[in-house]
C-alpha cells in the first residue's frame, strides 16, 4: 500500500519528466550539457502574459533544456533533484517575459533553520564580456533574477488580504505579519562567489508562480531595454539582439540552496525583431555574449 501511494505522488510529475525526456531526445538535445542551445523570445503584440495560467503561453512551444549539478565550487552538488526545464519567452518590444516549468515533487515555501524554499533564476550578463555562470567574477558581472518560493508566498496572501479588504468581509479579522515585498524575485548581482548582492531598487523584475500536479510554473517579467535607458547594474535586452542567458533551479525538499542547485549554462537568448513576420524565424542583426565554458 505504501508502495502504490508513493507511485501514486509521483506520476503526475513523473509524467512530465519523462515527456521532457521524450522531447530532449527528439529533438537530439544532448542529457549533459545545455550549450549550443537557443532560446528564442517570441515577439507578440499586445500585453505580455504575466501569469503562468495566461493563454498566450499556449501559442509558444516550450523548449526543454537539461540540467546539471553544480559542481564548479564547494560544496558541490553532483545529484540535483530537478533533471529538466522548459522554457518559453514572449516579449511585445516593451516588456519581456519568460515560463519556467520543471518537477518538483513538494511545495517548499518557508525558509527557516533547517528548511529550505524552491526557487529558480535566471542570469544575464551585464556587459558584452564572457563572465562565469554561476556567479559572475570581477569585473564581468551577471544580473540574476532569483524567484523564491516563499517571497511567492508573502505576495500572494497579501494580495489575498488586499482583496478581502475592499469586499468589506464579516467576522472577526486575522492579524498577520507579512512582509511587504515589491515582488517574489529578488534583483541581484554578482561578481564571483560570495559576492552576491541584492540592488537597492526592487520591483522591476515581477513574478507570477503555480505550483499543480508536481509541477511548479513561475513567470518572471521585466521591461525590455529603451534607448536612453539608465542601464545601471542591469542586463542590456533588446528587441533583435542575441543575449547570453543561464537558469538555475532550487528544491528545498533536498535541502538544496546556495551554490546546491542544478544549473543550465549559457545559452543564447534570441529576442525577436518586433517587425518579424509571424510565424518566421526572424534575422539577427548582432548578438552579445555568445555561449561559453568558463
Amino acid at each position: 500500500m505504501l508502495e502504490r501511494r508513493m507511485i501514486k505522488r509521483m506520476w503526475p510529475g513523473g509524467l512530465f519528466f519523462f515527456v521532457v525526456l521524450a522531447a530532449l531526445t527528439w529533438y537530439q538535445v544532448p542529457l549533459v550539457s545545455s550549450q549550443g542551445i537557443i532560446i528564442r523570445s517570441h515577439y507578440q503584440a499586445g500585453e505580455v502574459p504575466s501569469f503562468p495560467t495566461d493563454a498566450d503561453w499556449e501559442t509558444v512551444s516550450p523548449l526543454p533544456v537539461p540540467l546539471s549539478g553544480q559542481i564548479i565550487t564547494r560544496p558541490v552538488w553532483p545529484e540535483p533533484s530537478a533533471r529538466a526545464l522548459s522554457i518559453r519567452s514572449i516579449h511585445n518590444g516593451k516588456d519581456i517575459a519568460f515560463l519556467l516549468e520543471w518537477q518538483d515533487a513538494t511545495v517548499n515555501e518557508s525558509l527557516t533553520p533547517g528548511v529550505f524554499r524552491d526557487g529558480a533564476a535566471v542570469a544575464l550578463p551585464l556587459g558584452d564580456a564572457p563572465a562565469f555562470f554561476c556567479m559572475g567574477q570581477l569585473d564581468h558581472y551577471v544580473n540574476i533574477w532569483h524567484w523564491k518560493a516563499d517571497w511567492q508566498s508573502d505576495v500572494d496572501r497579501r494580495a489575498e488580504r488586499a482583496a478581502e479588504s475592499k469586499n468589506d468581509r464579516k467576522g472577526p479579522r486575522r492579524f498577520e505579519v507579512i512582509p511587504r515585498r515589491p515582488s517574489s524575485v529578488e534583483d541581484l548581482i554578482g561578481g564571483g562567489f560570495s559576492t552576491l548582492t541584492s540592488k537597492e531598487q526592487q520591483g522591476r523584475i515581477q513574478g507570477h508562480a503555480e505550483w499543480k500536479n508536481g509541477l511548479w510554473r513561475v513567470v518572471m517579467k521585466r521591461p525590455l531595454s529603451m534607448e536612453g535607458d539608465d542601464l545601471d547594474n542591469e542586463a542590456r535586452l533588446v528587441a533583435g539582439r542575441m543575449q547570453a542567458v543561464a537558469f538555475a533551479v532550487w528544491n528545498g525538499e533536498n535541502k538544496e540552496r546556495n551554490g546546491q542547485k542544478a544549473v543550465a549554462s549559457w545559452m543564447q537568448l534570441q529576442i525577436d525583431p518586433i517587425d518579424t513576420t509571424v510565424g518566421q524565424i526572424p534575422k539577427i542583426h548582432g548578438y552579445v555574449n555568445p555561449p561559453f565554458s568558463s
